[in-house]
């Protein structure tokens, strides 16, 4: 089905940008008034957790190993600007790994966990009235579709982070310009991502929800930037992943016109 063209917000996109981050606080607010929700939505954020983490342990383990195999050219170079190279080509490897770590993370989690996760999508639509032009999705091709999409976000996340890779070289620029650029590539996958469950929920798919996304695409990358930060901290991917799941529940609705207001 084709999606439907909204007028974008008339506010600042600095205030809708505030209002994207405050969605995941709207939606921690909702998904913790369920605490029959709570555990359940935890375990499979947990699971894949410690696989991420060990993962990354690894990288960090080895980066300086990684390191001096992408820069080849510098070994005959004297001590001092050899070290220099290294270091922003270990911090552009860890950039890289922590962008693509975080977009596959939040993609196996949500295949992982995607009974627990519907369901908090679903316990939030039905307090917010609803859910207008539902379709009955069979839950082994919603996975299939879903894991497609996922791959495919993942896929072309990765060919934007290989330029963002090669800017981490740059002096300075690669260690303050490019991880704002990878925030907020990141949160826009991100926040692409997360809204697959309540799409999915009308028949609608990828390009679909891409499409309703750019039409308030400050308020979209409000949410995903703050997810994604929340991601990058130590057990936060794990705590923030339900309520990431409930925020972006009330993004999907907001860019399909309907009310993000609880019905008494």
């Amino acid at each position: 089905m084709d999606a439907p063209r909204l007028a974008a917000p008339v506010t600042g996109a600095v205030t809708r940008f505030l209002g994207g981050a405050g969605l995941l606080l709207r939606g921690l607010g909702l998904y913790v008034r369920s605490p029959g929700l709570m555990l359940l939505g935890i375990v499979p954020a947990l699971i894949s957790g410690v696989l991420f983490v060990a993962l990354f342990a690894t990288l960090l383990y080895f980066v300086d190993d990684l390191a001096a195999l992408v820069t080849p050219f510098a070994d005959d170079w004297s001590e001092t600007w050899r070290s220099l190279i290294r270091v922003a080509a270990g911090l552009a490897v860890v950039g890289l790994a922590g962008l693509l770590g975080v977009l596959t993370f939040t993609a196996v989690t949500l295949a992982v966990g995607d009974p627990f996760y519907e369901k908090i999508s679903e316990r939030v639509e039905e307090r917010l009235g609803g859910t207008p032009g539902a379709v009955d999705v069979p839950f082994w091709a919603s996975l299939r579709r879903s894991i497609l999409d996922s791959l495919r976000l993942v896929a072309i996340s990765a060919l934007v982070g290989v330029p963002l890779f090669v800017a981490g070289f740059i002096p300075l620029v690669g260690q303050t310009v490019v991880p704002v650029i990878g925030a907020l590539v990141g949160g826009w996958f991100l926040a692409l991502e997360l809204v697959g469950a309540p799409f999915y929920r009308r028949g609608m798919r990828l390009p679909e929800r891409r499409s309703l996304l750019k039409a308030d695409r400050p308020t979209t990358l409000g949410f995903g930037v703050a997810v994604f930060l929340c991601f990058l901290i130590p057990l936060g991917a794990v705590l923030v992943m339900p309520a990431a799941v409930a925020g972006a529940t009330l993004l999907a609705r907001r860019s399909l016109g309907q009310s993000v207001v609880e019905e008494g």
